[in-house]
């Protein structure tokens, strides 16, 4: 089973407070966005990428896949929105109509192992959807606007969601057009899944896969 992945590099990362978002970034000689297409076009499984970026970025973008950007898989440049739901959203229009399963990943995430894709995939596959995510490790606690301590949550059951989450086309694309017309704005694509009860299957991913998001991130990629 092949699938297709979209790869979401149109937000403006104001953490990061640099010029240009994370995507573009230098890491090791390397633009960022490079390195994670890298690491999911090691995986046979994938047979198109959708890349999504800011307008005012793709010929930034482009000038970096000729520099560096010589893939086996095709590699289609689309333009994102105003928020990573609305790039989502997008990227899902520019997939072709054959199909069938679709990868969502952040390109600011470039240490993705390629079981992991692999497992998304095939997970996705069998049930529909597919959450790569990691237990959580340190205590959380919930704290209340004054800064104190409300209640130490148990982390048996928690879980760190990551990317890629994997879907079949068509329930992923039903999620999205009913979060538009219903107004329903999440902070991820599984989420829109799980609010209208739609079974979504962990994967267990890798501590490794972070999203690079702050300048401290940054120097543990390098």
């Amino acid at each position: 089973m092949q699938a297709d992945i979209i790869v979401v590099a149109a937000g403006k990362g104001e953490r990061m407070g640099r010029e240009l978002p994370k995507p573009f970034l230098p890491v090791g000689g390397l633009p960022l966005l490079i390195h994670t297409l890298r690491a999911i076009t090691q995986s046979s499984l994938i047979a198109n990428i959708i890349l999504v970026v800011a307008p005012e970025r793709e010929a930034l973008c482009h000038d970096i896949l000729r520099a560096h950007g010589r893939f086996h898989v095709p590699v289609t440049v689309v333009h994102g929105g105003a928020e990573r739901q609305d790039s989502v959203r997008l990227g899902l229009a520019a997939l072709d109509t054959t199909s069938e399963i679709v990868a969502i990943h952040d390109a600011a995430r470039p240490f993705l192992d390629r079981e992991i894709l692999e497992r998304s995939i095939e997970t996705a596959a069998l049930h529909g959807a597919a959450l790569v995510a990691v237990p959580a490790r340190d205590t959380i606690k919930r704290v209340g606007e004054d800064g104190t301590v409300v209640e130490t949550i148990p982390r048996q059951q928690l879980w760190l969601a990551q990317t890629p989450q994997t879907f079949r086309v068509a329930l992923i694309r039903e999620a999205h057009a009913r979060a538009l017309a219903g107004g329903v704005v999440v902070t991820d694509d599984a989420a829109l899944l799980e609010h209208w009860g739609q079974v979504v299957k962990i994967v267990p991913g890798s501590y490794r896969n972070f999203k690079i998001t702050t300048p401290e991130d940054l120097l543990v990629a390098e």
